[in-house]
């Protein structure tokens, strides 16, 4: 085969998965513009042994091809991170994903495909990233399934009823709904107490936290009352002094 056509797929390859890889980059991302580069290029390298470098009536270069689709799995898993009850880089690893189908159809010789590939993924990062957060923040939630939240609970009392609202602060929130992770007590330069619950919820549900709130800001002892949810786009804090 010329070495021309060899040079132009794998070239190809490389800029397209750098287009694809721009995108990432410019929105931050673990995987960026070389990474996804190097996935395309790769995809498209191996594709190019596989269909040239097997002779015979047993060779079967779209051997080459499937084992990327699986290998490139192990590469995506990388970059999902968990922190708490939130899970990111999914969206990383699908476009790794997506970027080595690229390459592969550059290697193959589909160069169309391939190019009508990288505008269909830049399409879906950018035009469809919007309509997803549209759809996130609407208040309805009959049928929809709400995400996980880490909540941080915050009680303020005097220094002597520490005992009493820190019982106080695990009764409150002691639901089946959430899971509580830790509970600490410290000092603030006015004299008070400050004690600090952490909690998990496996649905986000803010109103079992105003109920919370309500019932120890009746609480003669206490003089503060927040909680706070770690989570992208969340609510700001409530306060109730």
């Amino acid at each position: 085969m010329d070495n021309t056509i060899i040079i132009a797929r794998v070239a190809l390859g490389l800029g397209l998965g750098a287009m694809v890889g721009i995108e990432r980059q410019w929105r931050a991302r673990m995987a960026g513009l070389r990474t996804n580069a190097l996935v395309s290029l790769g995809s498209a390298l191996f594709v190019v042994m596989g269909a040239y470098s097997f002779d015979g009536p047993d060779a079967d270069p779209t051997r080459v091809a499937a084992q990327i689709v699986s290998g490139i799995g192990f590469l995506g898993a990388g970059v999902i991170m968990k922190q708490g009850a939130t899970v990111t880089g999914i969206n990383t690893a699908a476009t790794l994903w997506a970027a080595a189908a690229v390459g592969a159809l550059a290697g193959s010789g589909m160069y169309w495909a391939a190019v009508i590939g990288t505008v269909a993924i830049m399409a879906a990062n950018t035009l469809l990233r919007p309509l997803s957060r549209v759809m996130d923040r609407q208040p309805l939630r009959v049928g929809r399934e709400m995400p996980s939240a880490d909540y941080v609970f915050e009680v303020t009392c005097r220094k002597e009823a520490e005992p009493h609202v820190r019982r106080l602060t695990v009764q409150a929130i002691s639901r089946p709904e959430f899971q509580l992770r830790s509970v600490r007590s410290s000092r603030t330069e006015k004299g008070t107490v400050t004690v600090l619950a952490e909690l998990t919820a496996t649905e986000r549900d803010d109103a079992l936290l105003e109920d919370a709130v309500s019932r120890l800001s009746l609480e003669p002892l206490v003089t503060h009352v927040a909680w706070s949810v770690s989570q992208p786009d969340a609510e700001p804090l409530f306060d109730s002094d």
